[in-house]
């Protein structure tokens, strides 16, 4: 019997390139609240899932992740680093949530796991300051003044630049740290006539949420047109609140959302 919870199946099992859940994941997170042009967020979010509020988020995340433990010995197959958009939606019984329309990452067994969950996850180059909590030039230390800069690119296009500025004070959880996240997970098939299948809202199960220091600011996010990355029209209108720290969570697998 082959062997494996996601392909390659093997006799041993050992090819998979994913194991199931849980799945255990830390690291920096740069999070940019914004207001968005209300009519064009409604256009990005699936049918009876609720209405835009207008607001949107964006998030620039270095994170680290295991299963057992194994990975984090073989850090090849531990690190990544994603950018993804959120547009706010409230439900018809007054819920927030959020839903993730785009999300660019650069790493095979990140991306698989989030499609699995519906996040619409494509390969892309990220690229964002690392922040450490010293007193040196090349530390970009959390403290007034420091610059945290990132860029998200696809295909040789730049698609996301940020330039964040601390101000020291105590930042607040935004976007992914504020409400849940629902995702649209299709079921794609070649077999007879090509068809993109059912599409289902799944909400990750997510536990062991773990929030370290976080630290406010300000920033500027652009959004680049692009032919075949559709995140020029949710760029920001008006002032980007910026919050930066280190997050640590677990995703035990998904639910399914009835609409």
């Amino acid at each position: 019997m082959l062997k494996g919870f996601f392909p390659p199946y093997t006799p041993n099992g050992q090819s998979s390139l994913l194991s199931p859940p849980p799945w255990h994941y830390a690291g920096q997170v740069l999070s940019l609240a914004y207001d968005v042009d209300i009519q064009v967020a409604q256009s990005y979010v699936p049918e009876n899932l609720g209405t835009a509020t207008g607001r949107a988020c964006g998030h620039v995340c270095e994170w680290q992740s295991t299963t057992n433990g194994w990975e984090l010995a073989d850090p090849v197959y531990a690190q990544y680093k994603e950018f993804f958009v959120l547009v706010e939606v409230e439900t018809k019984s007054g819920e927030l949530l959020n839903f993730c329309p785009l999300i660019w990452i650069d790493q095979d067994i990140a991306m698989a796991r989030g499609l699995l969950q519906g996040w619409p996850k494509k390969m892309g180059q990220i690229w964002m300051t690392r922040s450490y909590a010293l007193e040196h030039r090349a530390a970009a230390s959390p403290r007034a003044g420091t610059v945290i800069g990132a860029s998200v690119a696809s295909k040789d296009r730049r698609l996301v630049e940020v330039k964040a500025t601390l101000d020291e004070k105590e930042g607040r959880p935004l976007g992914l740290l504020a409400h849940p996240v629902v995702n649209l997970a299709g079921s794609p098939s070649v077999v007879g006539e090509p068809d993109r299948g059912s599409l289902r809202l799944l909400r990750a199960a997510v536990g062991d949420v773990v929030l370290g220091p976080m630290t406010s600011g300000t920033a500027e996010l652009r959004y680049f047109d692009s032919p075949h990355d559709e995140i020029a029209p949710l760029a920001p209108r008006g002032a980007v609140e910026a919050s930066l720290g280190m997050v640590a969570i677990t995703i035990n697998g998904a639910v399914e959302v009835k609409e």
